[in-house]
């Protein structure tokens, strides 16, 4: 599958666990969209995915830099091209996580995740 299937999978396994997360908090709804955007959006996911990096394993490096590098056909309009790209690795990896059914590779993962968003 390609790095930008695995991403496209990938970017709602990690929205639903970060809405799953937040729900609960007691926040009114725009609130919750608005800390939900602070997690998914390409500049924070490039840099979870920088702090995570020394975690992973070589199978997980190798999702990471095949999606990093894949040749995206679009420019974001809100992000900067490298975070784009980072991001689109963090989200890559996720997917491939969730597709291959490693759920409790994928639930570390996510956890660390949330952590590294909950310290910046």
């Amino acid at each position: 599958m390609s790095a930008l299937a695995l991403a496209f999978v990938g970017d709602s396994v990690f929205d639903l666990f970060i809405r799953t997360n937040l729900v609960g908090s007691g926040k009114k709804v725009g609130d919750l969209h608005k800390e939900a955007v602070s997690f998914v959006k390409a500049s924070a996911q490039a840099g979870i995915l920088k702090e995570l990096e020394p975690e992973l394993n070589s199978k997980e490096k190798d999702i990471v830099r095949n999606a990093r590098n894949a040749k995206v056909n679009t420019i974001p309009k809100h992000a900067d091209i490298m975070d784009y790209h980072y991001s689109t690795a963090f989200e890559a990896l996720l997917g491939y996580l969730y597709l291959s059914g490693n759920t409790k590779r994928l639930h570390e993962i996510l956890h660390m995740a949330y952590n590294i968003k909950n310290r910046t």
